[in-house]
């Protein structure tokens, strides 16, 4: 099985995905963004290094998503390619930050990417406020976000919205999961986990 999980910068995408793999004996896959050479100059300079970075992640994405399909094994991912292609490459286009040229051609790539592979068979997605969001980001102190904006937050959760709102449709065998991060403090409180844990495994139970 493929289980991914979506949702916004610092909604806690990698905190669940340690703690279900931790709990099902899954194997991880997890963003490496530690180890992206375009994260820091992208932060300093979205307009020049936008194209660059959102290529990156599209080719990690996608080696990802075919590594998990190819292992055999049940497989938890910490974000998923569909959030590059349908929220933060657009977001970037949208504010002028990637030009039309660079978006379409990096639009172009995901489609043929995506016509060699399949939905998640569960997609997690972690919905939280801004409010929510800034509090997590600034826990776990990363310097290269310390200086993303409300505004681009805001606008990050809009598209996650429409994504979501549509996601459904366009997958119709695959299942959603949606966790509200404001009321479930999963990170922190054991009992939440396991609201968390026995929707899944209602799911999964439903997969065979």
């Amino acid at each position: 099985m493929h289980i991914a999980i979506a949702g916004n910068i610092g909604a806690g995408k990698t905190t669940l995905t340690t703690l279900l793999a931790k709990h099902y004996k899954w194997q991880p896959h997890f963003e490496d963004a530690d180890d992206n050479p375009y994260l820091n100059d992208f932060y300093d300079d979205m307009q020049r290094w936008s194209f660059n970075l959102q290529v990156y992640f599209l080719n990690s994405r996608f080696g990802q998503v075919q590594q998990i399909r190819n292992s055999g094994k049940t497989v938890i991912q910490d974000r998923t390619i569909y959030e590059d292609a349908y929220i933060f490459a657009p977001n970037l286009h949208a504010m002028g930050l990637m030009t039309t040229r660079d978006f379409n051609n990096y639009f172009a790539l995901f489609k043929l990417m995506e016509s060699f592979i399949s939905p998640p068979d569960i997609l997690i997605y972690l919905r939280a406020t801004v409010p929510t969001l800034v509090k997590q980001i600034q826990k776990r102190g990363r310097d290269y976000e310390n200086t993303i904006s409300i505004d681009y937050l805001s606008r990050l959760n809009e598209r996650y919205e429409a994504f979501i709102a549509t996601y459904e449709m366009e997958h119709k065998d695959a299942k959603l999961l949606i966790i509200d991060v404001d009321t479930n403090n999963f990170s922190e409180k054991a009992e939440d986990l396991g609201v968390i844990i026995n929707k899944i495994d209602a799911e999964i139970n439903g997969l065979f």
